[in-house]
């Protein structure tokens, strides 16, 4: 068993931290809910763009839920412990939808390229079967990349201190803990399956943007409007990388506990929570389909199924 330390006693106010943390997991939840049905039911939402979003909210649901209920859980508990198998089960479902979203972020990418540079040529290339593939490629990417760093961790010895300073298990602190000699040797193991997924998507992301953004200085007005489609993307992608970079390559030190945990906080649990409000507040679509749902009620869509469609 691991004891997972948390915040601190001085740190601690429980009524205030569950109240938050249950408002948080409720709008992280019912925004994405929101995002999958209007996806799912209005038909002016059946194009790539969308249905990739509603993917992105499908994984930000499963991405909260891997850690949200246990540290709300741990709010009334006091001694906050996890089991070993748990605890690399933790591990491999976190890592898994964080590699997967980092793939469905460039797929998304990808799909604003090929719309804004390529429009002629959009709806051949961007055909259900190629956004099922890019899907797919995205889900098993950060699922083989997770099993293997998941593996790896869990054949390291822990023979000494089973107290985790985190709020979750997470390979870093993990290796704090272990008594292997070869714990530097996972670590940069880790940082390089780690690495692959995130950092290549990230440049996948860079280059389509590059291409996106010389095509609009190119041709003008006629692609402005176009590129404004791309903007709750770019907060997104921004916030994810962002936040996730600073947590995992900022140096860690025994006197940073509490920033550790307030940016663990940041990347594991506020982005879930803030990408459907960001794609809601900046998509006149999405908030257009937000309107006709509130007006004419969601029973009447319901026997829609959800198609793709190139607009």
């Amino acid at each position: 068993m691991f004891l997972l330390l948390g915040f601190s006693s001085a740190y601690r106010a429980w009524v205030t931290l569950c109240l938050c943390f249950s408002l948080i997991y409720l709008v992280t939840v019912l925004g994405n809910l929101l995002i999958l049905t209007l996806v799912w039911l209005d038909t002016h939402l059946h194009s790539p763009m969308y249905f990739f979003l509603g993917h992105l909210s499908f994984l930000d649901i499963c991405y909260s839920s891997v850690t949200l209920p246990k540290i709300l859980k741990d709010t009334f508990s006091p001694q906050n412990t996890i089991s070993f198998a748990g605890c690399i089960t933790q591990i491999y479902f976190f890592l898994c939808f964080g590699g997967s979203e980092c793939m469905l972020l460039a797929a998304m990418a990808y799909d604003r390229y090929l719309a804004i540079c390529h429009p002629l040529h959009y709806p051949a290339l961007m055909s259900r079967k190629m956004c099922c593939c890019l899907v797919a490629v995205s889900w098993l990417s950060g699922s083989m990349s997770s099993l293997i760093q998941a593996f790896l961790t869990s054949r390291l010895p822990f023979c000494g201190s089973n107290r985790i300073d985190h709020l979750f298990c997470e390979i870093p602190f993990l290796l704090k803990v272990s008594c292997s000699p070869n714990a530097p040797l996972n670590k940069a193991a880790m940082y390089v399956f780690a690495g692959t997924i995130a950092m290549g998507s990230f440049l996948l992301t860079v280059v389509s943007y590059v291409h996106i953004i010389s095509t609009v200085l190119r041709k003008g007005a006629g692609t402005h409007r176009a590129f404004t489609t791309c903007t709750s993307h770019l907060i997104v992608v921004s916030l994810f990388f962002g936040t996730g970079a600073v947590a995992y390559l900022a140096p860690h030190s025994s006197s940073s506990t509490e920033t550790d945990e307030v940016l663990a906080l940041l990347y594991a649990v506020v982005t879930p929570m803030l990408n459907p409000i960001i794609y809601s507040l900046r998509n006149s679509e999405v908030k257009g389909a937000i309107r006709k749902a509130l007006r004419t009620g969601v029973s009447p869509l319901c026997t829609k199924g959800l198609g793709i469609t190139v607009e």
